[in-house]
């Protein structure tokens, strides 16, 4: 069988540790904030993620922006040479345009490298939902599965990796677009929350709102309780935009639904989600119930 990398993106904020253990590569995406630019590198080398977050709470403004074609040839040609084809699994289609970029890439590369297998699927996840995918990929691949049953597996599964998170503030939302001001303003003045999910075409949505931090956080682990299935390849991910403390308190909220302590790893949103969502966002993410849910419904 022909070896094959599996590549994802800035979007799945897997680190420096779970890339090598799983031997996972990257396209690097970008941000720039006050006429600086920046790669949203998963290992915070040109800015801490302490910086960056304080940087917003500041009231500074990242903008990001997509890994472009370019990139993503440069990318599938070092793989080319090496006589590797490539799976890369991609950031939701919902939220970014990467992987439209991706196929424009692949079909110039397969012009000049005919004989390599190129697979980009749209995961309809991110952070680490897509993280979860991407892990999974790299289990399937040191199982001995083609690229071809791989791509298989992750597309039939993909609706299986379940996100569920909030924001503290809506303030950060707004700044991105993604709410109105008024619903800003009004949510931080009755201290709502909003639950949110990632819904069957890879939208995030709020689902339902809560009042308060604490009640938030239990609404999390409630509904991560109600997706969990004990697969072989189960994992409980959390991440946090900052707020390490909170992220620690949901995984034994978690561990006390589940009635067990479980595989978990928590770890920074990166800052291709987190300049949308701002500083306070957590999510849980694991393998579960089949998402059906879509924003529209």
């Amino acid at each position: 069988m022909k070896k094959y990398a599996i590549l994802t993106d800035s979007g799945s904020d897997l680190d420096k540790s779970l890339r090598e253990k799983y031997d996972i590569d990257y396209v690097c995406m970008h941000f720039s904030c006050e006429g600086k630019d920046y790669d949203a590198d998963l290992d915070w080398e040109n800015i801490s993620a302490k910086e960056f977050y304080d940087a917003m709470r500041e009231g500074k403004r990242f903008i990001t922006a997509q890994v472009n074609v370019e990139q993503y040839k440069t990318a599938f040609e070092k793989y080319a040479q090496e006589g590797k084809d490539v799976l890369y699994v991609a950031t939701s289609s919902g939220i970014s345009a990467g992987i439209q970029a991706s196929r424009v890439a692949r079909e110039e590369v397969l012009k000049k490298y005919p004989d390599m297998k190129i697979v980009c699927i749209d995961a309809l996840r991110a952070c680490f939902a897509l993280g979860l995918l991407a892990i999974r990929a790299s289990e399937l691949r040191a199982e001995g599965k083609t690229i071809e049953e791989n791509a298989q597996w992750i597309e039939e599964n993909k609706m299986t990796v379940n996100m569920i998170g909030s924001v503290d503030s809506l303030t950060y939302l707004k700044r991105a677009g993604r709410v109105s001001a008024t619903s800003a303003f009004f949510g931080g003045l009755l201290n709502i929350k909003p639950i949110i999910i990632a819904d069957a075409k890879g939208h995030n949505f709020a689902l339902s709102k809560v009042k308060g931090r604490k009640v938030s956080l239990e609404r999390i682990a409630d509904m991560i309780k109600e997706a969990w299935e004990d697969v072989p390849y189960q994992r409980l991910m959390i991440c946090h935009a900052d707020c390490i403390e909170e992220a620690e308190e949901l995984k034994q909220m978690i561990f006390v639904r589940l009635g067990k302590e479980v595989e978990a790893h928590i770890g920074y949103v990166g800052s291709a989600v987190g300049s949308a969502v701002g500083p306070g966002m957590i999510g849980a993410f694991c393998f579960g119930k089949k998402v059906t849910v879509n924003q529209e419904e």
